[in-house]
């Protein structure tokens, strides 16, 4: 929440006036742009009555916006953290039901606001159907959604939900490997026998570089038992800083991020390609995946893991 200086409340007012802040609490002014990031703040601080007035005091003030809408999906969000399923199948359902009404005018891609909405709505719903013991519901709904969606910057994170609930110990999705960084990526085709780990990373992840020392300290423990370890990553167009680069520009860059943070995975096959992370569904990373010798996936795991967590299934997929 900003607080507008008495010195600087005349310029607020003209602000206010072209609609760029909006009246909060007290009639305080609220910058619209900072929407999400004030819900999220309340909801980290368990203040759901503050967030909900934010909420609605910006909807009165401004409509349904894309942006209310991901401020909407946030609220939907943080009650199934608390498994408040009911509650939050009730915003995730608001959320989907508003997001779908501003589709009749405009492309979900339009601006980022609305496929983060829509796409955390729908997360929501199938965790939720899950939650309530209808799995195959759950997966029903993401496969709908896929098949409407599946063109847009929703897809990875639907195909992350429906894999979450469908992908253990189905065979793997091949990897597209004719673009890469340091050795050359084998066909996971190739690789039956051999028990291997998939390491999805981005050259800005924090928790990925974290995570190379647990993935380094896996590849030496378990290489003698045949442990192939990949990890795939992609383009995202910046560099440092966010800079936006040309693709040959971005690969020198991560070139540079793994010679400094991931020298202990020099090895390591990276393929280089969205299809990948789309296949995957690795929209959180890393996302970690472990399929056993007959090609399997044995664990389908988005976000970071613990040596001993990871260990254990790595050790599991290993046995003959």
């Amino acid at each position: 929440m900003m607080r507008i200086p008495t010195r600087g409340f005349v310029l607020a007012l003209f602000l206010f006036s072209l609609g760029q802040f909006c009246l909060g609490p007290q009639g305080m002014l609220l910058a619209q742009v900072d929407l999400v990031n004030d819900v999220r703040a309340q909801l980290a601080q368990n203040s759901f009555s503050a967030a909900e007035s934010e909420l609605s005091i910006y909807k009165s003030q401004n409509g349904v916006t894309p942006e209310y809408l991901e401020a909407l999906s946030w609220m939907a969000r943080s009650v199934a953290a608390m498994n408040e399923w009911g509650q939050a199948t009730a915003y995730a359902t608001e959320t989907r039901t508003l997001c779908e009404k501003q589709l009749t005018n405009r492309k979900v891609d339009a601006e980022p606001h609305l496929p983060i909405a829509l796409g955390a709505a729908y997360e929501v719903l199938a965790q939720g159907m899950a939650e309530n013991g209808q799995p195959a519901k759950a997966v029903a709904l993401l496969r709908s959604a896929l098949a409407r969606y599946g063109n847009t910057s929703m897809k990875a994170r639907l195909q992350k939900n429906l894999n979450l609930l469908a992908l253990v110990g189905k065979p793997a999705p091949p990897l597209q490997v004719s673009q890469y960084l340091g050795p050359k990526p084998p066909a996971l085709a190739s690789l039956k026998g051999s028990p291997v780990l998939l390491f999805f990373w981005a050259h800005w992840c924090v928790d990925c570089k974290a995570e190379v020392p647990v993935i380094a300290r896996l590849q030496q423990e378990f290489s003698p038992e045949g442990l192939v370890v990949i990890g795939p990553t992609q383009l995202y167009g910046y560099a440092a800083q966010g800079v936006d680069v040309a693709p040959a520009a971005e690969r020198i860059y991560i070139e540079s991020v793994r010679a400094r943070y991931y020298a202990s995975l020099q090895d390591m096959p990276v393929p280089l390609s969205k299809q990948n992370f789309d296949a995957y569904g690795a929209s959180t990373t890393p996302t970690l995946v472990v399929l056993n010798r007959a090609g399997q996936v044995a664990m389908y795991h988005p976000g970071a893991m613990p040596y001993e967590e990871l260990r254990s299934v790595v050790q599991k997929a290993t046995a003959r």
